[in-house]
């Protein structure tokens, strides 16, 4: 996340790929039936310009359970693997997806106050797993990430969460500002966590339904999501390194917010 991040550092795009040892299946009918099977696609590849009857079918399939696909040069299936894939490579998640707009209603239902987490195209696995180890921890209801642009749920993203990914809902969505959209219009408060704030964390109250949005390591949270936002906010640095990684910026910010509640509470 820029805001929080060395401006020195660079992006480990590396980990912005399903890495090879993960579980994944290739070839058009394989593919096929493990989706409607009802298995969890986390990311599938298709070559470019891809012909024939068999992937007019699989288009149809994942059109009828909205997976986007990941339309890319045949040398990086072949990257993947070295079998006739078929043009076709799915990375398989055994951690379910869960929609947004299915959990706010039933927190409501439930009498809960709705605390949620966006997670705006982080690429690092091991940024991504800590901060849903945190987020379970701090009793976050769900995280928010987008279809495309982020960390892979595989198994390395699983261990640094400590299995915490297993105990919270995952929400894989294809427009972020329509989610802090819909959030707002449900009447959940969406607080943007970046350097160009003038809010401090501890100026805003996370007691009433709220979501926080922590942004990409390099980039930050993306223009658009900033412009929906209800509020900017910021943790104070007073070092003369004026970042932090954003799986230790986003561990701040979600312990103010449950300090604040158990505050409240008591």
């Amino acid at each position: 996340m820029e805001d929080f991040q060395h401006k020195n550092s660079k992006p480990e795009f590396r980990n912005s790929e399903p890495n090879k040892k993960d579980d994944f299946i290739f070839g058009l009918r394989p593919v096929l039936e493990a989706i409607e099977a009802g298995k969890t696609i986390d990311k599938i590849f298709v070559q470019n310009a891809l012909q024939g009857e068999i992937f007019a079918e699989l288009k149809a399939v994942l059109a009828k359970y909205k997976i986007r696909p990941n339309y890319v040069p045949v040398e990086k299936l072949n990257r993947f693997t070295r079998k006739n894939h078929q043009g076709v490579v799915a990375f398989i998640s055994d951690v379910p997806f869960h929609k947004i707009e299915n959990i706010i209603p039933e927190l409501f239902e439930e009498g809960k106050v709705p605390f949620i987490l966006i997670l705006d195209r982080l690429t690092d696995v091991r940024n991504f797993g800590a901060i849903c180890r945190t987020a379970e921890c701090v009793g976050i209801h769900a995280v928010v990430i987008p279809e495309k642009g982020g960390a892979p749920i595989n198994s390395d993203a699983i261990k640094t969460s400590a299995g915490a990914m297993y105990n919270i809902k995952i929400c894989k969505e294809n427009n972020l500002a329509h989610v802090v959209d819909y959030l707002q219009q449900s009447g959940v408060s969406v607080f943007s966590a970046t350097e160009k704030a003038q809010k401090l964390i501890y100026d805003v109250n996370f007691t009433e339904p709220c979501a926080i949005v922590m942004g990409n390591e390099e980039t930050g949270i993306s223009k658009e999501v900033l412009h929906h936002s209800d509020e900017k906010i910021k943790l104070p640095i007073e070092g003369k390194t004026q970042s932090l990684n954003v799986s230790v910026a986003c561990g701040a910010i979600l312990y103010e917010a449950m300090r604040q509640k158990l505050v409240k509470i008591n």
